[in-house]
């Protein structure tokens, strides 16, 4: 499989994947931090680093689906997130919408449900690697927009 950045191709012929993506935010001795989680083996871009989320369901709404998701993922409860921004990728497996959330109200400790390792990372000093090529892909302000933050 490449793993060249995924640009959003309008002639994509595919489905349209919607998935629910939690930046899920802290500040610990000052710094601020959001959470990255690796994909599981057997998921497409196994072992790269990503911010947690899944598939929307019929029926959900984008934040219902990021509380959902992220108790089954990583067992932290959201009590409230933000829809910040929404950006559209053609990987090779898949033709997908992200829609972005950010969240700093939420309980729990995190934990792999799904065996997957998870790391809170400060924006402007990220060490996990590799990333998924969304997060850094040119047309992407993602990791750009959350260096900037607090």
């Amino acid at each position: 499989m490449s793993r060249d950045i995924p640009r959003f191709d309008v002639n994509d012929a595919r489905p349209l994947t919607r998935v629910a993506v939690a930046i899920i935010e802290r500040v610990v001795d000052g710094q601020y931090q959001v959470l990255f989680a690796q994909r599981p083996v057997g998921k497409a871009y196994a072992g790269y680093w990503e911010f947690p989320g899944g598939k929307i369901e019929a029926g959900e709404t984008v934040v219902e689906a990021l509380i959902r998701e992220i108790d089954e993922e990583l067992g932290i409860r959201i009590q409230s997130a933000k829809s910040w921004r929404t950006e559209r990728f053609s990987y090779e497996h898949a033709h997908v919408e992200l829609n972005f959330c950010r969240s700093n109200d939420w309980s729990g400790e995190p934990h792999g449900r799904e065996g997957q390792a998870f790391a809170w990372q400060a924006p402007n000093a990220i060490s996990v690697a590799p990333l998924l090529p969304a997060l850094h892909a040119p047309e992407s302000g993602i990791l750009a927009d959350l260096r900037a933050s607090p």
